[in-house]
């Protein structure tokens, strides 16, 4: 669908096709409907990030809630996204070995009982080893900091599933 087909979608079709980019956020999508037309994908994708940042923190903190622990019991049920489903297979979360999801899980309640709200890492950006290190690694973050690298994550995360529906604007300049 390109940027113009996007702007004539009616509110109910647009949150249908646009209400998973942020992870189980749909009033995101709901909410940045009203700001049509768009210009373009970059234009979409920035009223998207608009909103979120003019969230206040405790809005930002929910964003962050509603997201999976990765490797996690919706993973291992079946009930995760479509979207989270394919990103974590995509980063071979998947494959993790029973040493690693054992390490996953112990370093997942950590940064839970830490900062209040699971880990956000874009998985399709990084590979398994990686996402290890980096939940690690954050565990050592301030809270605000932490919180603010989580959203950053989230935004990375819409960045890829809207170039996923949005066909990309093409130039006529020769």
């Amino acid at each position: 669908m390109d940027i113009g087909s996007v702007n004539y979608l009616p509110y109910e079709d647009f949150v249908d096709v646009f209400g998973n980019v942020v992870e189980k956020c749909p009033l995101i999508t709901a909410a940045v409907w009203s700001r049509r037309p768009f210009s373009s994908l970059a234009d979409l994708e920035a009223s998207i990030n608009d909103f979120i940042d003019a969230l206040p923190e405790s809005g930002k903190e929910g964003i962050l809630r509603v997201h999976p622990d990765l490797t996690g019991r919706d993973l291992q049920s079946g009930t995760l996204t479509r979207e989270s489903r394919e990103e974590q297979v995509q980063a071979g979360l998947d494959t993790l070995t029973t040493a690693e999801v054992s390490r996953m899980a112990r370093l997942n309640t950590e940064y839970k009982d830490h900062f209040g709200f699971p880990f956000v890492i874009c998985a399709r950006m990084n590979n398994k080893a990686t996402i290890l290190r980096q939940l690690e690694e954050r565990l050592r973050n301030e809270r605000t900091i932490e919180r603010a690298c989580a959203i950053d994550e989230v935004k990375k995360i819409c960045h890829l599933r809207l170039q996923g529906l949005v066909v990309p604007e093409t130039s006529n300049k020769l």
